[in-house]
Formats: structure tokens, C-alpha cells, sequence
């Protein structure tokens, strides 16, 4: 298949955007994900971007790392993905290397503190928003519901010795178990059964 060099292009001038982004991890990058690729460019729906975020956290690497190169690869496969990589990477390696240098010789500035501290605020308020977003599309009924319960259960009071990627393999067979046992009964899942169109054109 010819590549579509004009949408490799587009993925990485967006990723390329997003990069600087990143404060307080991947998961903070959530929202402009869902902003930049589901509402603004209608790659991709809600539905996948949280299959993709939940991916990505389970597999060795960094969360934005690994989703940019899923997304991109969902988008316009190998090329759409080292597209994606590379513009979520290079705007971070900069960033990082500047604010390093001036965070050692500014560190005990009272100011530069504080707007870390603040920072760290608005993050955990970002992460907080995507958490919502993503569960308007993963909590579909009564079943998803009780499973998002029991996983946030077991990161808060067993976080000292579940690993997060067992509370994921819990939550894949537990859905398993969920649909299985519904078919036995007759009963069908409150799955998404239209075919959805992608709109991949700049």
C-alpha cells in the first residue's frame, strides 16, 4: 500500500505539538490526545484511544512513548508510527536536556518551587479529567462498572504488592468471564456493534 506522506506528515506535525505536553507523564497527555486526534482530526474514536492508553500502561516503556506509536501505526501503519514516535520524542529530549540545566542551578529558587508545585497540581487535575473521559467509554453497564471498582480498589489498598499490570490481566479475564457467562444465560453484552467510519483525510 502507497504511504499517504501528507498524513505521516500531519502525524507528526500534531505529535510534535503535543510533545512539550507531557508534564507528569503519559497519562496527563491524555487529554490533548483526546482533543487533537478524536474531537479535532476524528482519526480515531474515544473507545479506541482508551484501548490504546490501556495498552500502552501494560507494556514495558513510556505511556506517551508507547500511545503516540500505537496511534500513529492505528492511523497510517509503520510510517504513521515512527512519525508519531519521533514527534513525540524529539520536543521532550530538548525540553529536557534545557530544563535540566537550569533546574541545577536554580533548584533552591523559592519561585521555581513553586511553579513545580503548581505544576504538579494542574497534572493531577489533568490525569483526573482523563480518568473521567476514558470511563464514560469503558463503564458501559453494571459489570464494567463493578470491575472499575474492584481494580481502583486494589491499586489503592494493595498498590504495595499488585502490580498494575496484573490488575489489566485481571480486568482482560475477568471481562472474558463477563461475556461468557452472559452467553450461557442467553443474555448479550452492551458491546459496540456499528462499524465506525474514520475520517483520515487532512
Amino acid at each position: 500500500m502507497k504511504a499517504n506522506w501528507k498524513l505521516i506528515g500531519s502525524l507528526f506535525a500534531t505529535f510534535l505539538r503535543m510533545g512539550p505536553l507531557t508534564f507528569g507523564g503519559g497519562y496527563a497527555l491524555i487529554p490533548v490526545i483526546e482533543k487533537e486526534i478524536v474531537e479535532k482530526r476524528k482519526w480515531l474514536q474515544s473507545e479506541e484511544v482508551a484501548d490504546i492508553v490501556a495498552v500502552s500502561g501494560s507494556v514495558p516503556g513510556a505511556v506517551a512513548v508507547n500511545s503516540a506509536t500505537l496511534i500513529g501505526y492505528r492511523i497510517a501503519g509503520l510510517g504513521g508510527a515512527l512519525s508519531a514516535l519521533l514527534g513525540i520524542f524529539l520536543p521532550t529530549f530538548v525540553l529536557m536536556i534545557g530544563l535540566s540545566l537550569v533546574y541545577v542551578q536554580m533548584k533552591d529558587n523559592p519561585k521555581i518551587e513553586a511553579a513545580f508545585l503548581s505544576i504538579r497540581a494542574t497534572v493531577v487535575a489533568m490525569i483526573v479529567y482523563a480518568a473521567i473521559k476514558i470511563g464514560k467509554t469503558a463503564v458501559v453497564d453494571f459489570a464494567t462498572g463493578a470491575l472499575a471498582a474492584v481494580a481502583v480498589c486494589l491499586l489503592l489498598f494493595g498498590g504495595s504488592f499488585v502490580h498494575p499490570v496484573w490488575v489489566i490481566v485481571f480486568g482482560a479475564l475477568a471481562g472474558i468471564a463477563v461475556v461468557k457467562i452472559r452467553a450461557l444465560l442467553g443474555r448479550k453484552t452492551k458491546l459496540e456493534e456499528k462499524e465506525p467510519v474514520y475520517d483520515y483525510m487532512i
